[in-house]
């Protein structure tokens, strides 16, 4: 029997992009800051331009020689460290709060994010998520190696909850990394496909696909009802 519910953080309890809109804002603040450019909106348009265009690697980088702005890779680190460990400005979706109340009724929450962990703790204190689980995981306090598709995480919560993984439903969005280990473990997995979400191709790797997939958070509590 199901008695644990295990999210995912971003692109699966809210949009991502969100976070990224918040870290452009920070940054382009912060440039305006030292001068080195005269309109921070005018350098937050061509920072998402660049973004949503596609140029997910090396986005500061096109914008600064596209503005005709020198810079080195001092700069360059400062402003991903600027981007990283700003406040962000985030909400959490009404739905996904309502899906968290219901499903706290009934099972345990946990959440397992992957990601740089200053970035990741400010995340989940502005979307005021604390008080949502028994239980919160950082890989990136398991080391590099911990995070997905490594099973460390998971093997993390299965320890401390004190609960058996085939107890455990994991609610994620990247097929490319997401559920491999859960799978592998014998969870229940579920792939939500929010249409904002930022990774959209489809598993190539054996047991990478999730078991379930829904396109709504809402419609996780009447699915898990069923198991």
């Amino acid at each position: 029997m199901l008695t644990t519910v295990v999210f995912d953080l971003d692109d699966t309890l809210y949009d991502e992009l969100d976070y990224c809109r918040s870290g452009f804002r920070a940054v382009s603040r912060f440039l305006a800051g030292l001068s080195l450019v005269p309109c921070c909106d005018d350098l937050f348009g061509t920072l998402w331009r660049h973004f949503t265009a596609g140029n997910r690697t090396a986005t500061f980088n096109a914008v600064l020689e596209e503005l005709g702005i020198a810079y080195d890779d001092a700069l360059i680190a400062q402003l991903i460290e600027v981007y990283r460990s700003h406040r962000p400005e985030l909400a959490l979706p009404a739905d996904s709060r309502r899906t968290l109340a219901t499903l706290g009724k009934t099972f345990r929450l946990a959440l397992l994010t992957d990601g740089y962990l200053p970035a990741q703790r400010l995340k989940v204190q502005a979307l005021n998520l604390e008080s949502c689980f028994e239980a919160i995981v950082y890989t990136e306090e398991l080391g590099r190696a911990g995070w997905k598709p490594a099973p460390a995480g998971f093997e993390k919560l299965v320890e401390q909850l004190n609960v058996t993984a085939d107890q455990m439903v994991y609610v994620g969005d990247n097929e490319s990394k997401d559920f491999i280990a859960p799978n592998a473990m014998g969870m229940l997995t579920v792939q939500l496909r929010r249409p904002a979400r930022l990774h959209t191709a489809v598993a190539t790797r054996d047991g990478a696909a999730a078991h379930l997939k829904i396109d709504e958070i809402a419609q996780l509590p009447a699915l898990l009802a069923r198991y």
